[in-house]
This record gives C-alpha cells, sequence and structure tokens, in this order.
C-alpha cells in the first residue's frame, strides 16, 4: 500500500516496483554511494590542503518488524534528492545529536551510565546519543519508544496532536525531554540494542559519528509516510534490499549495506535483538590513499567497499535508475 500523508499497517511486503531517484552515481555494478567530488577532496587531504571537519555525532535506528512468515522487515527512507548529504540514497530513521537531548530526560531502562560502557563515551554523551536515537525515530517514522511506566509502550502515535509535536520536534521547536514530560512518557532505553558505528570519511565536508541501533516495531503502532527528508519510506526484507543494491537499482552509502548484511543471518526479530548485545561497536572510519593516479579508498573490515579509482570523477552527472524496493510504509 503507498501512502504520502498517512500510515500504514500489516506484516507483508510486496515485490519491487521501479521509479527514477537522484543522487550520486555509483562507480561500479552495484548501488555504492560515491560522490562525484570525493575524488578531489581527497586529493587535496593527501597533498595537506584540506583539514577534516570534526564529526557531529548521530543516532540511526533499525526498525524491524516480523513479515508474514516471521523474518525480519527492516524500516528505510529515501532521502530526498534535494538533501545535501546522501541524497537520492536508501537510509534508515536518524540525524544528529541535538544539544537539547544532553538535558534531563524522562527515562526507564539501562542509565546513561550502563549505555556509556557499552558506547564507550561518558554518560552524558551516552543520554544524547540514545536520546536522539528515539527522538529521531518519532520525528522521521512516527514510531515512539516510550512509555507511561517501565514496562509499557505508546500503543498509538497518529491523529493531529501528535503530529503537531512531531513537526514542533523536527523544527526544534519542542526538546524532547520537554515532549516527554508533558505527555507523561519515559523514554524505553531498554527497547534499543546497540548495533555498529561509522565515522564519515575525514575528506567529507559533512562529517557524523553515528551508532547504529536496532529496535522492534511496538506492537499498535505504525510508521508514518514521507517526511520533509524522505520522499519514501518502505518495508523491506534486508536480502530484497541488498540484493536491490547489489544489483545497482538502489542506492546506498557502505554502512547501510554493512547494517543491512550483518541482519542476514538473523531468522526473526528476537533473535536479531538478542544478538545486538555481542555486536562489535568499535567506529570504522574510512581510509583514503593515493597511489599514482589511483585511488585507493577502502573501509577496514568491510572489504567490499574497497575502490580503486582515477583521481578525477568520471561522468558526474550520470544519475542510475534505481528500483522502488518493498512495502510501502
Amino acid at each position: 500500500m503507498v501512502t504520502t500523508n498517512g500510515r500504514t499497517g500489516g506484516d507483508g511486503e510486496n515485490g519491487p516496483g521501479h521509479d527514477r531517484a537522484g543522487g550520486h552515481a555509483p562507480t561500479g555494478a552495484n548501488g555504492q554511494w560515491y560522490p562525484p567530488e570525493w575524488p578531489d577532496l581527497i586529493r587535496r587531504l593527501a597533498r595537506g590542503e584540506l583539514d577534516p571537519v570534526p564529526p557531529r555525532r548521530a543516532s540511526t535506528v533499525l526498525l524491524l518488524r516480523a513479515g508474514a512468515d516471521g523474518a525480519p522487515a527492516v524500516h528505510m527512507l529515501r532521502r530526498r534528492t534535494s538533501m545535501a548529504f546522501a541524497g537520492g540514497a536508501y537510509a534508515y530513521p536518524g540525524g544528529a545529536v541535538d544539544p537539547r537531548d544532553e538535558r534531563d530526560v524522562p527515562w526507564a531502562g539501562p542509565s546513561p551510565r550502563e549505555w556509556a560502557a557499552r558506547l564507550g563515551v561518558e554518560p552524558a554523551v551516552a543520554q544524547a546519543v540514545v536520546c536522539a536515537a528515539v527522538r529521531e525515530t518519532f520525528e522521521e517514522a512516527g514510531v515512539l519508544l516510550a512509555g507511561p511506566d517501565p514496562a509499557t509502550v505508546v500503543a498509538d502515535t497518529t491523529g493531529a496532536e501528535w503530529e503537531a509535536d512531531r513537526a514542533a520536534l523536527a523544527g526544534h521547536r519542542l526538546a524532547f525531554g520537554d515532549f516527554l514530560e508533558r505527555r507523561g512518557l519515559l523514554l524505553r532505553s531498554d527497547l534499543l540494542g546497540g548495533w555498529a558505528r561509522w565515522i564519515t570519511p575525514e575528506f567529507e565536508p559533512r562529517r557524523y559519528d553515528t551508532w547504529f541501533f536496532v529496535a522492534a516495531l511496538p506492537d499498535g503502532q505504525r510508521t508514518a509516510g514521507v517526511s520533509t527528508e524522505a520522499d519514501r519510506a518502505v518495508w523491506i526484507r534486508p536480502a530484497e534490499a541488498v540484493a536491490g543494491y547489489d544489483r545497482g537499482e538502489l542506492l546506498m552509502m557502505p554502512p547501510t549495506v554493512a547494517t543491512l548484511r550483518a541482519l542476514l543471518p538473523y531468522e526473526d526479530v528476537p533473535r536479531v535483538l538478542a544478538a545486538a548485545g555481542e555486536r562489535d561497536l568499535t567506529p570504522v572510519l574510512a581510509r583514503a590513499r593515493l597511489v599514482g593516479e589511483e585511488i585507493v579508498l577502502s573501509w577496514p573490515g568491510h572489504e567490499e567497499f574497497t575502490k580503486h579509482l582515477p583521481s578525477r570523477p568520471v561522468n558526474p552527472s550520470h544519475t542510475p535508475a534505481t528500483a522502488t524496493p518493498g512495502a510501502d510504509a
């Protein structure tokens, strides 16, 4: 079922449709996001002409639900082509940490100190990262990992008042802690599991230090349609999304593909959540070096993304056809 302003429920996934999305063209047969300006940026960094920008902390959530056969499906958003960063690419709900995420927040589940040990940061940073994960999931997907007490979750976040709160949060007119307090809710940090951590390469001017989390869609809640940052929202099986990427039909950044591949061994959502506690959260940071007139770009531990490319972009105006996967959310 397709929706642009409303929400949909249901457990099934449809086969992929077809449309065209903008974004930067992959340089190979797959759909790896590779901006045409990167080679020149890498050259400047190698020559000492470019100072790396400090990355902003960010959070993103792989929101999961069971398909008709019990296998996991993941919620993905296609970023609008007008976005300055990764326009046209499929990604998960998420975004940068807001300074107000460090304020006191009504909280249930593992404490910020416990999350600090898991994430490898100070408690105040851990609180902000976890808060951003829950806040961004609500802003971008309409799913709220919070409840009136430590054992329950909000069952329905539809309606004009909820949408007004989403808009106020997205517009930075409302702090997430104030939103929870007004509604008498607690952030449920126990509903999240740490999954991965990736840092944008040093030559990219828009850099993020991003923690990836997994979470199950709460019973009764439905994902929203499109948002100010996404023009399509879908539920898709990880294997289907990976296959679309491998065929060059779906544009994705390396962290998205890597986290999708990491879901493939798991038969159901509870197994994914149970595995989160053992996941390695060592940050992955791309390395780029010049070898003659060739750029070698690699992500340690993820050899599939290594690229041997000319130092100058080729056909930067070309953009590939992309497929629309899964069941629209």
